[in-house]
C-alpha cells in the first residue's frame, strides 16, 4: 500500500512512519509519475488542475484523498469519483490564520490603515487620520471597541475569532442555518437577516463555496446594512454579487469593504474593485497554511486502516 504526499507543503514524514502504507513523495504541479499511479492513498495541497485532472483519469486504486484545503473543490472539480473514493478536506487547518487575517481586515478597516499607507504613497500627510478623534461616533466604524460584528457562516473559524473580537471590546452575532447558542454567542437563522444586517457595523463572511451560497449578499440584503458598515470576505468570492457590492461601495451605501477572496482569482487587471471607494484588496492570503497537518493524516490513517468512519469525509 503507498501514500503519496505533495512538495508543495513541508511535512514532517518522520510522524506518519510505522503504518503500513509506504511514503512516496511527488510534485504537485507535474504528473504523477508511472510507478506510483497504483497507490491507494493521495494527500493534495495545492495541486495543479491538471496535475489533479490526470490523476482522477489514472489512479485507478485510489481509496482515499486527503486534501489539507478547507473545502473539496479542486479535487471534485478534476473528476475523482467520491461515491467510490473517500474524500476528505482539511478543515480546521486553517483555522487560526483565517481569524488572524479577518482580525487584521477589521482593525484596518476601523482604523483605516489602508488610507494612511495611500497618503504615504503620495508623501501626503493624513492629518484628518490623525490627532484628536471624536470617541467611536455614532454612525461610523472606528473601533472593535462597542462595534456590532456580524459572522455569516458560523463554524470553526468564527469560534477562533469571535474571542478576540469580544476581547477587543465588540459584540458578535452569528448567521447560520439554524438558530442556537454556539461557544456562548447567539446564532440566528437567515430568516432574522433584515433586523441583524441592519443593526451591524462590519460583517464578515465565512460562507463555503456552493449552489446554496451563490450571491447570499446581494444588491437587496447589501441594502440592508447600514451607510458606515464594511464587508469582511474570507469565505469564498462567489458568496457576494460583485457587481452589487462594487455599486454599493461607489455610491456610499456601505462602509467600505475588505476582500480576501474574489469570484475569479487573480483579481483582473482592470477590475472594479481596484477603484472602488474604501476597498482593501486581500489576494486569497488568509489561509494558505495548513497547521496540524501531520496529526490529521495520522489520525486518519489510523482510522483508514481501521477501517473506520474518517475526518472531514465531505
Amino acid at each position: 500500500m503507498k501514500l503519496l504526499y505533495p512538495t508543495s507543503i513541508v511535512l514532517d514524514v518522520d510522524s506518519l512512519k510505522g503504518f503500513a502504507p509506504t511514503l512516496h513523495v511527488y510534485d504537485a504541479k507535474k504528473p504523477i509519475p508511472d510507478d506510483l499511479l497504483d497507490a491507494e492513498i493521495l494527500v493534495t495541497w495545492s495541486n495543479s488542475p491538471d496535475n489533479l485532472s490526470e490523476a482522477a483519469k489514472r489512479m485507478t486504486n485510489l481509496k482515499w484523498i486527503q486534501s489539507l484545503a478547507a473545502g473539496p473543490n479542486d479535487v471534485l472539480n478534476a473528476g475523482f469519483d467520491a461515491s467510490k473514493i473517500t474524500v476528505c478536506t482539511g478543515s480546521g487547518l486553517h483555522d487560526h490564520t483565517v481569524a488572524e487575517h479577518t482580525l487584521a481586515l477589521l482593525l484596518c478597516a476601523a482604523r483605516r490603515l489602508d488610507e494612511m499607507k495611500e497618503y504615504q504613497l503620495q508623501g501626503k500627510w493624513p492629518g484628518h487620520l490623525g490627532g484628536p478623534q471624536p470617541d467611536r461616533p455614532k454612525g461610523k466604524f472606528t473601533s472593535l471597541r462597542g462595534a456590532n460584528i456580524t459572522i455569516w457562516g458560523f463554524g470553526n473559524i468564527a469560534k477562533m475569532l469571535t474571542p478576540s473580537l469580544v476581547g477587543l471590546g465588540a459584540s458578535v452575532k452569528g448567521i447560520a442555518r439554524s438558530n442556537g447558542v454556539r461557544n456562548g454567542v447567539e446564532v440566528v437563522s437567515e430568516d432574522s437577516l433584515q433586523k441583524v444586517l441592519s443593526e451591524t457595523d462590519a460583517l464578515v463572511m465565512i460562507l463555503p463555496g456552493s449552489e446554496a451560497t451563490k450571491h447570499a449578499l446581494n444588491a437587496e440584503r447589501l441594502k440592508l446594512l447600514p451607510n458606515h458598515a464594511w464587508v469582511v470576505n474570507v469565505g469564498r468570492g462567489t458568496s457576494i454579487d460583485e457587481d452589487a457590492l462594487a455599486e454599493a461601495l461607489d455610491n456610499g451605501s456601505i462602509g467600505g469593504a475588505a476582500l480576501d477572496v474574489f469570484e475569479k482569482e487573480p483579481l483582473p487587471e482592470g477590475h472594479r474593485f481596484y477603484k472602488t471607494k474604501n476597498t482593501i484588496i486581500s489576494p486569497h492570503a488568509a489561509g494558505g497554511r495548513p497547521q496540524g497537518a501531520e496529526e490529521l493524516i495520522a489520525y486518519n490513517l489510523r482510522r483508514f486502516l481501521a477501517g473506520q468512519e474518517l475526518k472531514n469525509v465531505i
